[in-house]
């Protein structure tokens, strides 16, 4: 070792979600850490994240929540530090929080609270935290030697935490996945997840009036399908429903959105001729949509007759517009607006037990910069504590 250089037993590469649990919890093991980021401030993503109350976990976080290459991946790390695990520690420093919905929990205050406990936790393990650290370079003679503005530090174990491609503006780069290259792993195929869909202009046209207009349904695409609400935007579709069905959805495919969720349609307007005969359909159906949305949907595609003149082929029609209504994106917003990317470092190049490469001992990937993704609503979050905390026992 140099005498510009400095040693460590830890080296963590991404002050991010993961990347302060795993230093903090590898320096409470007595490790000596490093934790380095390029950006200005540790934790860009918990801040912004829930609308700066960020969503920290998810009362129900299970496997099932999680979309891999390898659906077995996650198991042993999320079963090992669970959501109520993270909860404890958060009670510990007295941060008040609430579930909002569906297991989701907030804090009541501000996402900086969760930074803070990180940080002030990283400070009680005696955790070196750099900010502003550009690495240049990242090599393994024997030890890893991370190279960064002049300033050279060795480690045994050296840990990526990079997170993936989303929200560039946020400092988001794919030096995760360039490092994981250089040492031999196979990188998956990466795209934007958990996305709002983008329309082509005929059915922007078509749709534009609706802008601002929110509804509950239940998405469906390929294997996923979740019952929230859509948002019409002036660029297309977003909303909880559409960024869980983002996820699944691959170009050219259609989603159907079931605007009458849990309803029976078909046999709920028969009842409605019978009993409302007089109606128009576009009043019955404001009652459910919304005025603007009944209007839009009678004046292009159903007309306006009242409900005793409705035959059973008018409402097979009315049902194949709304029972569900299917569309095809042109596209997604991408990484600019996507809350998390989708692929990553492939899973079986690593240990399900402590997120080290089988082939390079020493170094791990944790968090999203792996391929494992979750739904929204605070499990990708859990994800990042659990792999952490997975590798921060063996670094």
């Amino acid at each position: 070792m140099s005498q510009t250089e400095q040693d460590y037993d830890v080296i963590v590469i991404g002050a991010g979600a993961a990347g302060l649990m795993c230093a903090l919890t590898a320096g409470g093991r007595g490790r000596r850490v490093l934790l380095v980021d390029h950006a200005n401030k540790v934790g860009k993503k918990i801040l912004m994240s829930g609308g700066g109350r960020c969503n920290f976990t998810n009362m129900y976080s299970g496997p099932e929540n999680f979309l891999s290459a390898n659906p077995h991946f996650c198991k042993s790390a999320l079963s090992r530090y669970t959501p109520w695990d993270f909860i404890a520690l958060v009670e510990s420093h007295h941060i008040p929080y609430h579930e909002k919905k569906l297991g989701q929990l907030f804090c009541d205050h501000k996402s900086k609270d969760i930074v803070q406990m990180l940080l002030t936790e990283c400070e009680s393990a005696g955790v070196t935290v750099l900010t502003h650290c550009h690495i240049s370079r990242v090599e393994k003679p024997d030890r890893f030697h991370v190279v960064s503005d002049g300033r050279t530090w060795s480690a045994e174990s050296l840990v990526v935490a990079t997170g993936g491609l989303s929200i560039p503006k946020m400092g988001a780069t794919g030096f995760g996945y360039e490092l994981a290259r250089q040492f031999g792993l196979a990188v998956l195929p990466t795209r934007a997840g958990l996305v709002p869909f983008t329309l082509d202009e005929r059915k922007l046209r078509d749709l534009g009036a609706l802008s601002g207009i929110s509804l509950d349904v239940q998405a469906t695409v390929g294997a996923g399908s979740f019952r929230e609400n859509m948002l019409f935007t002036h660029r297309g579709l977003s909303g909880p429903a559409v960024l869980q069905a983002s996820s699944y959805w691959e170009p050219g495919q259609k989603v159907s959105f079931d605007l009458f969720p849990e309803q029976k349609l078909r046999e709920w307007l028969g009842k409605m001729r019978l009993e409302r005969p007089r109606l128009q359909l576009k009043s019955l159906l404001s009652e459910r949509l919304s005025r603007r949305m009944a209007e839009l949907w009678c004046d292009r595609f159903l007309g306006n007759p009242v409900l005793a003149d409705l035959s059973d082929a008018a409402i097979d029609t009315i049902c194949s517009y709304c029972q569900p209504w299917q569309l095809t994106p042109s596209g997604t917003e991408g990484y600019r607006t996507a809350e998390v990317t989708l692929g990553g470092v492939d899973t079986n190049e690593l240990s399900s037990q402590t997120m080290e490469a089988k082939a390079v001992p020493g170094l791990y990937f944790i968090g999203e910069v792996v391929d494992v993704t979750g739904h929204l609503g605070g499990h990708n979050f859990q994800w990042a504590w659990a792999s952490a905390h997975a590798a921060a026992q063996v670094v």
